[in-house]
């Protein structure tokens, strides 16, 4: 056979096998980050909901407003707690995400915004994100979140 026939076919397998994900994967942590907005919308000062199941135990979050890294579910929820209190009836768009997935571990970075109630107002709060998320029983969850409002351009 052709050695450069061989050396293709070859090149075909190795970049099948080594594929940095594949589309369910992708999809599959888009509906997890979809989910993430919808509970955020859910969540309250009183009980932040389903948001923390999205967590894994292990999970870090970096928040838009907080200085303090949360490394475990108590704080986690605190965070929530402080921040449904700051932000009344918050929701967040997701802009322009960037999902890769590795095998187990996907990525997503981009930016979203922010939206809540105050003073009768809706107000917004732009902001970049990155999530790292694992696979786990099948479920994606976020191990490390880091959010941060979105920089003012040089004037």
């Amino acid at each position: 056979m052709n050695k450069a026939i061989v050396h293709g076919v070859a090149m075909i397998a190795i970049c099948a096998i080594t594929s940095p994900a594949w589309a369910d994967d992708k999809e599959d942590v888009a509906a997890a980050m979809n989910m993430w907005g919808d509970h955020l919308a859910k969540g309250t000062s009183e009980e932040p909901g389903e948001i923390l199941s999205l967590y894994a135990e292990d999970g870090v979050l970096w928040g838009t407003l907080s200085s303090a890294r949360r490394d475990d579910p108590a704080a986690i929820r605190d965070y929530f707690v402080n921040a449904y209190k700051a932000l009344p009836e918050l929701s967040v768009t997701f802009e322009d995400p960037y999902i890769r997935v590795y095998g187990d571990t996907a990525a997503n970075t981009g930016y979203y915004t922010f939206s809540f109630e105050k003073d009768g107002q809706t107000q917004t709060l732009p902001a970049r994100y990155s999530f790292t998320l694992v696979k786990r029983d099948g479920d994606w969850l976020i191990v490390d979140h880091h959010s941060s409002a979105m920089p003012q351009p040089p004037s």
